[in-house]
């Protein structure tokens, strides 16, 4: 099965939420993935199955740093053939 990109954003509803986000993005770095953390969001790159289970893990680890309430945005793009995070920035890399 070819690769594809899924993007998630946590929101959580607290007085800290950065370091309820970090949490989240740990899961990501734990997973072993290909990813890369946005401004709004993470991106990550692989098997779908896979890549849910990690933004369900990351939305729950938000309750684990002591979010009470937790938003989370997910996108998920496929293509024919597979998509890659590289072909979708590689023009605005490019020096």
């Amino acid at each position: 099965m070819s690769d594809i990109t899924v993007s998630f954003e946590v929101i959580p509803l607290c007085d800290d939420p950065y370091q309820v986000v970090d949490k989240a993005i740990e899961v990501v770095e734990r997973s072993g993935v290909k990813y890369e953390v946005g401004p709004h969001e993470t991106t990550m790159e692989g098997e779908l199955d896979r890549l849910l289970e990690i933004v369900k893990e990351g939305h729950r680890a938000c309750f684990e740093a002591g979010a009470q309430r937790v938003i989370t945005f997910v996108k998920i793009v496929d293509a024919v053939g597979g998509t890659t995070i590289a072909e979708k920035v590689a023009k605005y890399r490019e020096s």
